[in-house]
């Protein structure tokens, strides 16, 4: 009878383990229930069988309290550790990371043309790896961006004998002044490559798309262009310091539009501080290598500051950040600001598996 009591109450018990976690103090105290009664057992006296009845039962109340132990947790329990809070940190830093995560990044860039336009441009850039094998992973980056392009403006509305101070002249201005297109552009998909184990430098590479789907002609470039991209980066203690380079060639496309030749480089440094707060400055440094002398090279310089944290139950990656362009076309903006939240993903750690 002891045997089967006992028996029975291992296996609900172990079944309440499983299902919300072990909690040691109460295996321990089933253990020790178990032990005394086994210590003091008699088989012919009502003592023995009255022991462990009474064991059974505080074993079976146990049980029956281990959901409401799990889900009423301390706040050591409920609350991400440091350490594990700074890994969520440094995996939202790491392009490659093994991190499924959905940022929604909005860029504003500010003087734009005669009129001192704005330009918005945000981007919807879900990243999803996916493990190809116990050595390699594959990053899908895809940025999907939906603009907002204000109407390329002229001071010099004469080269279009449109004579000023004239209704046509006034009529002009305020198109440019207020006139735009707003659209889905040009979506970019990158499908890095990276080894599964950790090492000291981190690194991807694979080949970068540019898919011409804008719904405008002058929201995208009218080519299907593709090039390789690379990614790089170490880790040390509170830093992360790397860089991410691509460069595209134009192999498709409508023949009126302009050949594709341009790169991109985005290096990147953040530091780390207390309650998922960081610093960070990470320009991104475009050429494109078929303008003019003068109008090859945007460089903006400048930074900001971000946070990882729980909104809910969600974790999310908010932060902004404002670059001044040293150097920029002659039509382009002189600075831009970037506000990003990013829904972050992380695996839940797996169960231990029942011996």
């Amino acid at each position: 009878m002891k045997s089967t009591v006992l028996g029975w109450l291992r296996q609900q018990f172990e079944r309440e383990r499983v299902r919300h976690g072990q909690n040691t103090s109460q295996w321990n105290t089933l253990a020790r229930a178990e032990q005394h009664v086994t210590a003091r057992n008699n088989p012919n006296g009502k003592s023995s069988m009255r022991r462990t009845f009474v064991a059974a039962i505080a074993g079976l109340a146990l049980t029956q309290i281990a959901p409401t132990t799990s889900q009423a947790q301390s706040p050591e329990q409920a609350t991400p550790t440091a350490e594990a809070a700074g890994d969520l940190q440094k995996a939202t830093q790491n392009p490659v990371a093994g991190l499924i995560s959905v940022p929604i990044q909005n860029n504003t860039n500010f003087g734009i043309g005669p009129f001192d336009r704005n330009q918005n441009v945000l981007n919807i850039q879900p990243v999803v790896p996916i493990n190809l094998s116990q050595s390699w992973n594959m990053i899908i980056r895809w940025i999907a961006p939906v603009i907002w392009q204000p109407a390329p403006g002229t001071a010099n509305l004469e080269v279009f004998g449109i004579e000023e101070n004239t209704p046509a002249f006034l009529a002009a201005q305020d198109v440019q002044a207020h006139a735009g297109v707003f659209g889905l552009g040009d979506m970019t998909p990158t499908f890095f490559f990276s080894p599964a184990k950790p090492h000291k430098v981190i690194w991807g590479a694979g080949p970068m798309f540019v898919l011409p789907t804008a719904t405008g002609r002058v929201l995208g470039q009218g080519k299907l262009s593709i090039g390789p991209s690379i990614v790089a980066l170490v880790q040390p203690g509170h830093w992360t310091v790397g860089a991410l380079v691509n460069n595209v060639w134009s192999i498709a496309g409508q023949s009126s539009r302009a050949d594709v030749n341009q790169m991109t480089l985005q290096y990147f440094v953040n530091y780390n501080l207390k309650k998922g707060w960081y610093v960070s400055v990470s320009p991104i440094v475009t050429a494109n290598w078929k303008a003019t002398s003068d109008n090859v090279w945007t460089v903006p310089v400048g930074g900001g500051m971000g946070r990882v944290f729980r909104l809910g139950f969600q974790p999310v990656n908010v932060s902004a950040g404002f670059y001044g362009n040293v150097v920029h076309p002659s039509q382009g903006s002189p600075w831009g600001m970037r506000l990003q939240i990013a829904f972050l993903f992380p695996k839940r750690p797996e169960m231990p598996k029942k011996n």
